[in-house]
C-alpha cells in the first residue's frame, strides 16, 4: 500500500493502518519523523484493541515521546497488551512491578508477568525470572528453577545469565557441580564483556578448575575485569603482580591495582596496600598511609584477619610520631569508598 492508501484506510478507522501510520511517524519512514503524530495514530489503534498499538503507546508514555512522560499511562497500556498475550508488554509490566514503577511494588505480580513472557521465549524475562527464583522474591526460593531459567536465557545469549549459570555450576547450586560447565559459561559471558564472568574465569585459571591451570590466562582475564572496575579482579591482579605469577613481578603495578580495589572498599586490598606502604614496596615507605589503610582493613575484616591487620598497624605505630599517628587516624576517619566512575573521573591524587 502507498502512503496515501495507508492514510486513507487509517482515517476510515482501519486499526492495522492506524498502527502502521504510527510506526511510520515514530521512525520517520516515508514521512517526516513526528512523535506526536505517532502517538495520535497508536492511540486510535490501541483504543480498538490492537495489542501491538497498545504496547507501542505504552512505550511512548514510558519514554515521554510525543506525550508527557507518564508511567501510570504506560502501565495502563502495557497491561492491556499483556492481557492479550503480548510477550514484550508482559515483560515490561513485570519490570514495573518488580521495581515499583508507578505501581505498588509486588514481586509476586512481577513473577506472574515474567513467567508469561518467559514462556513465550523473551530472553530477558527468562533471566529475570531465574533471578526471582534465586533470591526467593515473589516465589519460593528454588535454585533448580533458577538454573532452568538461567539456562534458557543463556542459550539465547544473555551475558548475565551465562555468568550466573557459570556460578551455579561452579558452586553446584541447583545443578550437579561441574567445573568444566562453569568455565564454558563464564567464557561465553566473559567474551561478551561481563566483568564478573571475566573475574570468575580468571579464578578458574589460577586454580586449574575445569581448565588447565594457566597463570598467564588468569592475568589476561583479571585485567579485563579490573579495567572495568571489578574490585576483586583488581585485587587479584595485584596479587599476580606482587608474586610474579603469569606476569613479570612488579611491586609498583601491584600497588596500583591494590589501591584501585582498596579505594572501592575491598578490605583485603586495603590490608595488602597498607603492608606495601609499610615495607616501601612499589613506592616510597609511608607509615602514615600504611597505618591508615591497615586501620580501615581492620575495621572491615573479621576474625583472625582483623586481628592481624590491627596488630600490624600497632607495630607500625611504634615507629611513628604522635603527629603522624594523628594524621593517619584523621585520614582513616575521613576516608569514604569511591565508585569506579568516581575514581576514573575525579583526577584525585592516590591515597
Amino acid at each position: 500500500m502507498t502512503l496515501d492508501e495507508i492514510r486513507a484506510a487509517a482515517e476510515q478507522g482501519d486499526a492495522a493502518a492506524q498502527y502502521s501510520l504510527g510506526v511510520m511517524y515514530a521512525n520517520g519512514r516515508g514521512v517526516s519523523q513526528d512523535d506526536s503524530e505517532a502517538v495520535k495514530w497508536f492511540h486510535k489503534a490501541a483504543e480498538q484493541g490492537m495489542a501491538q498499538a497498545q504496547y507501542s503507546l505504552g512505550v511512548m508514555y514510558a519514554n515521554g515521546r510525543g506525550v508527557s512522560q507518564d508511567d501510570s499511562e504506560a502501565v495502563k497500556w502495557f497491561r492491556k497488551a499483556a492481557e492479550q498475550g503480548m510477550a514484550q508488554a508482559q515483560f515490561n509490566l513485570g519490570v514495573m512491578y518488580a521495581d515499583g514503577e508507578c505501581v505498588l511494588q509486588d514481586y509476586a505480580e512481577a513473577v506472574t508477568w515474567y513467567s508469561k513472557a518467559a514462556e513465550q521465549g523473551i530472553a530477558q524475562a527468562q533471566f529475570n525470572l531465574g533471578t526471582m527464583y534465586l533470591n526467593g522474591r515473589g516465589v519460593r526460593q528454588d535454585d533448580a528453577e533458577a538454573v532452568t531459567w538461567f539456562h534458557k536465557a543463556a542459550e539465547q545469549g544473555i551475558a548475565q545469565a551465562q555468568s550466573d549459570l557459570g556460578l551455579m555450576y561452579d558452586l553446584g547450586r541447583g545443578v550437579r557441580q561441574d567445573k568444566a560447565e562453569a568455565v564454558k559459561w563464564f567464557r561465553k559471558a566473559a567474551e561478551q564483556g561481563r566483568a564478573e564472568a571475566q573475574y570468575g574465569l580468571g579464578v578458574m585459571y589460577t586454580r586449574g578448575r575445569g581448565v588447565t591451570q594457566n597463570d598467564a590466562e588468569a592475568v589476561k582475564w583479571f585485567r579485563k575485569a579490573a579495567e572495568q572496575g571489578h574490585a576483586e579482579a583488581q585485587y587479584s591482579l595485584g596479587v599476580m603482580y606482587a608474586n610474579g605469577r603469569g606476569v613479570a613481578q612488579d611491586d609498583s603495578e601491584a600497588v596500583k591495582w591494590f589501591r584501585k580495589a582498596a579505594e572501592q572498599g575491598m578490605a583485603q586490598a586495603q590490608f595488602n596496600l597498607g603492608v606495601m606502604y609499610a615495607d616501601g614496596l612499589g613506592g616510597p615507605q609511608d607509615y602514615v598511609r600504611a597505618h591508615m589503610w591497615l586501620s580501615l582493613a581492620a575495621s572491615r575484616l573479621s576474625g583472625e584477619d582483623a586481628t592481624a591487620s590491627a596488630g600490624f598497624r600497632d607495630s607500625i605505630a611504634g615507629r611513628m610520631t604522635p603527629q603522624q599517628i594523628a594524621e593517619a587516624q584523621r585520614l582513616a576517619r575521613e576516608w569514604k569508598p569511591r565508585t569506579w566512575e568516581e575514581l576514573q573521573g575525579s583526577g584525585a591524587s592516590p591515597r
